[in-house]
């Protein structure tokens, strides 16, 4: 919870949606969570902190596929283009942003997300895996957790 700033709630309900999806809970659980809008927006490089990237999203920076998104816990398909709104451009955070501002503290852009820094644009380009995933935790401890609750 700790790692994507998300509620008890929504934890236990991306849990119960990875439990009914086929294949291991973990993996897909990890994969659901990495999918949200506000993680990749972070991923991408567009903020320094997930509460940044939340932020962003919340107060209508953040465009999917042209449209406005203003819910983190949005759940981004492979294929779909997330970019910053015209306007949002020119100001101070995305201009830092688009100079590899936050590069000293994010880790390297994952393979499944193709990212034009400059132009502040990220295409998810497939699912990830979790392997890929930075994760802070054990992830099967998690799924013990939840299973048994």
């Amino acid at each position: 919870r700790a790692q994507y700033g998300i509620r008890e709630a929504q934890l236990r309900k991306t849990f119960q949606e990875a439990k009914r999806t086929e294949g291991l809970t973990g993996e897909t659980l990890v994969e659901l969570l990495e999918m949200r809008l506000d993680a990749l927006v972070l991923s991408a490089g567009f903020a320094r902190t997930m509460a940044q990237a939340r932020q962003l999203v919340v107060h209508r920076h953040i465009l999917v596929d042209g449209q406005r998104v203003d819910r983190p816990s949005f759940r981004v398909k492979p294929g779909q283009m997330i970019h910053v709104h015209e306007k949002s451009e020119r100001t101070e955070p995305f201009q830092v942003a688009a100079a590899g501002g936050h590069a000293d503290v994010l880790p390297a852009v994952p393979e499944y997300l193709s990212v034009e820094l400059d132009k502040l644009h990220a295409t998810l380009v497939r699912k990830p895996k979790r392997a890929e995933v930075p994760v802070t935790c054990d992830v099967q401890l998690v799924v013990e957790y939840y299973a048994a609750r």
